[in-house]
């Protein structure tokens, strides 16, 4: 063990004083770039998520998810312990909607399937729905790149007073004691849902993982120093943006944007990638963004959807 310490400490130390001569030599901007080509690398961010919890996907921001198996109608809450493992917090029985399948028009009385955000809490809702209700973010980027329909997907609560049935028109309910214990034990932002037909968690290796983040970093170096043909061969051919632009139209707006030939600061935070519940091959990469050009600035969250076709990752929507 110490023997590997010490050949780390000095692979590390032979690192900075190449650096420092790179430095030294040719100046801060061939450091920067050697350093992004080094987040571009697979074996980063084998290290990086060696000892994370990955049972569910990678995320360095999310502490709460919610599991929601609508085959056996129960919403389960996991959450961070001080080891940062998920562990199985409560387990809550929920009605969802009438009919099976995932959710495709408005009021075809069907729990949607995916990945969802709350978006807010209702306080004041009518007593059918209990004491208060959290919105989720259906319809979301894959909903909307899938053209689905329909609002006003709640997590919600049941009526005091009045009898219902033992099925919702698309919302998933649980008893009021347990949205009650629901609230106090989550934060908002910190929460995501997670939506299954059969709960069949599609595990994710660690080597799968460190190779989409890799790939992530490349798209983000292509990005940063102007490589247009690299950047677009990162996008699929059936590419629509969250606005409906096609990766024609997308391509066109990128080319005069990059033509420029600008120095850019891209910074990606709060990474989160995440196997879409029941859709094999698909992920949701999702991150804060900080970038800065000399024409344009942007802070705010992003979102990309990748698929893997054939081995190679590939973008077929954004936002």
């Amino acid at each position: 063990m110490k023997r590997v310490l010490f050949l780390a400490l000095l692979t590390s130390m032979a690192f900075a004083n190449s650096l420092l001569d790179e430095y030294r030599k040719e100046g801060i901007e061939k450091i920067e770039r050697r350093l992004d080509r080094e987040l571009a690398k697979q074996k980063y961010w084998q290290d990086m998520i060696e000892k994370v919890d990955t049972k569910f996907g990678y995320t360095q921001n999310y502490t709460s998810i919610l599991i929601c198996d609508k085959n056996s109608s129960t919403l389960q809450l996991y959450q961070k312990d001080a080891n940062a493992t998920f562990v199985l917090k409560n387990e809550y029985k929920a009605f969802t909607g009438k009919n099976k399948g995932d959710k495709q028009n408005e009021g075809d009385l069907k729990t949607p399937v995916g990945i969802y955000t709350l978006v807010k809490k209702l306080s004041k809702v009518d007593s059918f729905y209990g004491p208060f209700a959290f919105v989720t973010s259906y319809p979301n980027l894959f909903d909307r790149y899938r053209n689905k329909k329909g609002h006003g997907i709640w997590i919600h609560g049941l009526p005091n007073d009045q009898k219902r049935d033992s099925f919702t028109k698309g919302c998933i309910a649980i008893d009021n004691d347990g949205l009650e214990c629901l609230s106090e034990e989550i934060e908002l932002p910190k929460t995501l849902l997670l939506i299954y037909e059969t709960k069949n968690i599609d595990t994710i290796s660690k080597q799968k993982l460190s190779r989409l983040a890799a790939w992530l970093y490349r798209w983000r170096y292509a990005w940063k120093y102007n490589d247009i043909d690299g950047y677009l061969d990162f996008y699929a051919d059936d590419f629509k943006r969250f606005d409906g632009k096609n990766k024609k139209e997308f391509a066109r707006f990128k080319k005069a944007i990059f033509s420029r030939n600008e120095k850019k600061k891209i910074i990606f935070d709060d990474i989160s990638i995440f196997p879409y519940p029941n859709n094999p091959g698909i992920y949701q990469i999702t991150f804060f963004e900080r970038y800065q050009s000399e024409h344009y600035r942007f802070e705010g969250p992003k979102e990309l959807l990748v698929r893997e076709n054939n081995s190679r990752f590939e973008i077929f929507s954004e936002k």
